[in-house]
């Protein structure tokens, strides 16, 4: 009977082929810039000269994995469990900072270790947030639009999620989370008014924060003038930005870069961004940045589609998926290309590591399956209409 139940979802379900292509192309290419920037990595941890290429591969097929299993849940089991999934991920950045619990590395206490992956929390709070945020503007939205306390209350739960990340610390996840409630909630229908005070409060606290905080102010002075301390607090960036230059038009090939040979930390989680600009050139940057802004787009896109078949929380998850996709990416590749300070966040779907992979592909996922429902719907009731949402 569940085979039956298995091979009828699959039959009907109708993932939009452009968030599919989108999804493929950035993986695909991400692999290819995280095998070439870390086979000598592998040979140095572990004398393994494809240590980290096949663990991605496997982060690749695990997240694919999850991916078709959460292709077939339908939005209402996430609806209905949002309050839970948001509890439960405050627990888990609880749970993360307790001795001997959390895996703490360069510094910072942001991982669970689970079957000998690590798990970076931070990233499933992300997506749980997004979910949150859906069911509470579904639930509120006319108090939402009306009243302040309809404002204040998201706002305070996603703050107390937050000082949590900064214990661990994790400044740059909790700005991504505040981004995605604060978008949300605009989208949602929050006065411009309310909005832009939130925004300059958020702005205020966040400068107060740099400015308070030793490290975070010596990555902001690195920032405004890397070549001042070359060798130190704007080393990151110099190396960084000496990739770029490297890459010129076409890129140095796949492959030759020199940069990711222990000149450019993290050369294959955070700042991979470079070294395919040095192996790919503008080209390739070019080329990033347009796949991400197509998926920006289509989530946005999706959305809309939600939206006309009378589906608010999915329209809000969707929208939801599109600002944290577009926000990380524009971070990640800010960072890169010396726009803004450095900041330890991955470029999804692109950077090494498994937390991060399994949950964007989970979020590509949802966001499929709020397309083939809303088509679904569509299809049922304005069958006109639903073939001009389709084929665009």
């Amino acid at each position: 009977m569940s085979g039956q139940l298995i091979s009828r979802f699959y039959q009907d379900f109708q993932p939009d082929r452009v968030v599919l292509s989108v999804a493929a192309a950035l993986l695909l290419i991400g692999y290819l810039i995280v095998a070439s920037s870390s086979l000598h990595l592998g040979v140095k941890v572990a004398h393994n000269l494809f240590h980290y290429p096949v663990r991605q591969m496997l982060h690749i097929v695990l997240g694919l994995m999850l991916a078709a299993v959460i292709c077939a849940i339908p939005m209402i089991v996430w609806e209905r469990s949002s309050t839970g999934l948001f509890i439960a991920g405050l627990i888990l950045l609880g749970i993360v900072l307790i001795p001997g619990i959390g895996v703490k590395v360069n510094g910072s206490v942001r991982w669970l270790s689970v079957a000998g992956f690590r798990i970076q929390v931070s990233e499933i709070v992300k997506f749980i947030s997004v979910i949150y945020m859906a069911g509470y503007i579904k639930r509120h939205q006319q108090e939402l639009r009306q009243d302040h306390y309809g404002l204040l209350k998201p706002l305070l739960l996603a703050g107390f999620a937050c000082f949590l990340l900064l214990l661990e610390p994790d400044f740059g996840s909790a700005v991504v989370i505040l981004i995605i409630t604060m978008g949300m909630m605009f989208l949602g229908g929050a006065r411009i008014q309310q909005f832009l005070v939130l925004l300059g409060v958020a702005a205020v606290g966040a400068a107060l924060l740099v400015y308070f905080s030793p490290y975070r102010w010596a990555r902001v002075t690195g920032f405004l003038d890397p070549w001042a301390d070359a060798r130190k607090t704007g080393f990151q960036l110099v190396q960084a930005l000496i990739s770029f230059g490297r890459g010129d038009i076409w890129g140095v090939g796949l492959g030759n870069g020199i940069q990711k040979l222990f000149y450019l930390p993290e050369a294959h989680t955070d700042f991979l961004f470079s070294v395919l600009a040095e192996e790919l050139g503008l080209i390739g940057v070019l080329l990033v940045i347009a796949l991400f802004t197509v998926l920006v787009w289509r989530a946005f896109y999706i959305a809309g589609q939600a939206e006309q078949a009378g589906q608010g929380f999915n329209a809000m998850v969707a929208y939801g998926l599109g600002i944290w996709f577009g926000f990380q990416s524009f971070v990640n590749m800010g960072v890169n290309m010396g726009m803004l300070p450095t900041k330890g966040i991955t470029l999804p779907l692109m950077s090494y590591g498994g937390g991060s992979m399994l949950i964007m592909c989970a979020a590509i996922a949802v966001l499929l399956r709020i397309s083939s429902e809303a088509t679904e719907q569509l299809k049922s009731t304005v069958p006109g209409r639903a073939r001009q949402w389709v084929n665009v």
